[in-house]
């Protein structure tokens, strides 16, 4: 069973838009009343164009992290993520069993073609770069790029990103938190890139860097259950437009609209800060770095 919280029809009722012809007092002609679909008939699974009829097809990355995913096991609902992708579907009208879950690789499912998904749900920020490849739900969480490292390495006490000048880092290739080495940090030397973040740990534990960075949910989970003595460093700061995670779909997706409309409900009507206080720790211990 999916643990996730009771679903919340789509758009009620909806809305019934009638077009009709008006005739004056003197037309002897009448016109038979058309009605155009409803909010909620127009992303109901009978007229969505999924990839299979009646079925709402998933992606995202294996392994899938926890605390997105629990048990790199996406179909059992649990971790924030995987909540999520399950309370967009029921808003979209989808039952548990017509979710189909694919693998994509991260670089994969944000690249320019055809996809293998309708919708793909792995910690993708929403970018202008990426915008011009594949469309965007509505955000549905509110990014924060951590360092992180162990006790003893020489950045374990850094207070500000002065103090990270000198340091070896290292983070998952085509991320932004990679980007956010390279653009607010800006070591020395170039940082480290890794195929993903089991990769980018390693290296860390094995001393090949002095920290890795990650964003903050993983950053909470990586040191408390994965890491020997992780330690948080501490939260890069916000510069500009706040970073947000969204779903991507295909460039052009007829699905977009109606997915983006699944995520304001659930941020609208409080599902999503449940999800987020159920799957999330809290960033309690994580120092901002200036």
């Amino acid at each position: 069973m999916v643990s996730r919280l009771t679903p919340v029809a789509l758009g009620g009722a909806g809305l019934l838009l009638a077009a009709v012809t008006a005739c004056s007092p003197m037309d002897d002609q009448s016109t038979t009343p058309t009605s155009a679909p409803s909010a909620a008939q127009a992303c109901a699974p009978s007229s969505l164009k999924t990839k299979t009829a009646g079925k709402l097809t998933v992606g995202t990355d294996n392994p899938a992290y926890e605390p997105w995913f629990k048990d790199n096991k996406p179909d059992n609902g649990k971790g924030y993520e995987a909540a999520v992708a399950y309370e967009v579907a029921e808003r979209l009208g989808y039952q548990q069993a017509d979710v189909v879950w694919t693998s994509v690789t991260f670089n994969n499912a944000i690249a320019p073609g055809p996809k293998a998904y309708d919708i793909d749900v792995n910690q993708f920020s929403i970018t202008d770069e990426r915008k011009a490849a594949v469309d965007f739900s509505s955000p549905y969480y509110l990014v924060r790029q951590t360092v992180i490292t162990t006790k003893g390495s020489k950045i374990a006490g850094a207070k500000s990103l002065a103090d990270l000048k000198g340091a070896k880092l290292g983070a998952q290739v085509g991320t932004t938190s990679y980007q956010a080495i390279t653009d607010l940090i800006k070591p020395n030397g170039d940082p480290s890139v890794f195929n993903n973040n089991d990769d980018a740990k390693k290296a860390l534990e094995n001393g090949i860097v002095d920290g890795i960075v990650v964003d903050l949910p993983t950053a909470f989970y990586m040191t408390a259950a994965e890491l020997e003595n992780g330690v948080i460093v501490g939260q890069l700061p916000q510069v500009g437009v706040p970073e947000q995670f969204g779903i991507v779909l295909d460039k052009g997706s007829p699905l977009t609209g109606c997915v983006s409309k699944a995520v304001d409900q659930l941020r609208q009507d409080g599902t999503l800060t449940v999800l987020e206080k159920t799957w999330l720790a809290d960033t309690a211990g994580a120092p901002e770095l200036q």
